[in-house]
């Protein structure tokens, strides 16, 4: 189960959370005002989830009756993450 918490019980309590996060692989979603703004996960499970998002990837670009080169595979990889970001509040 994902645990929820605050930015400022993040502030307070951030060794202990990280320490949760590595050794028993815990997970955090951490929220501002009661809305998610971040996750807290062990490296390997971030690991996991960018390489099921590559090999997703893949297996789209294989569907295409075309070929598709690396470069315009990663153009393709590149112009996704972009549109998945929000765009930065000034």
């Amino acid at each position: 189960m994902i645990e929820t918490v605050s930015t400022l019980e993040i502030r307070q309590r951030l060794g202990d959370l990280l320490n949760r996060v590595a050794l028993r692989h815990d997970q955090f979603v951490i929220e501002r005002k009661g809305k998610p703004l971040a996750a807290m996960v062990p490296v390997e499970r971030l690991e996991q989830m960018q390489q099921a998002a590559r090999l997703h990837l893949l297996s789209i670009l294989d569907q295409r009756s075309e070929g598709t080169s690396q470069s315009q595979a990663d153009q393709l990889a590149n112009e996704a993450k972009h549109r998945t970001r929000r765009p930065r509040r000034k």
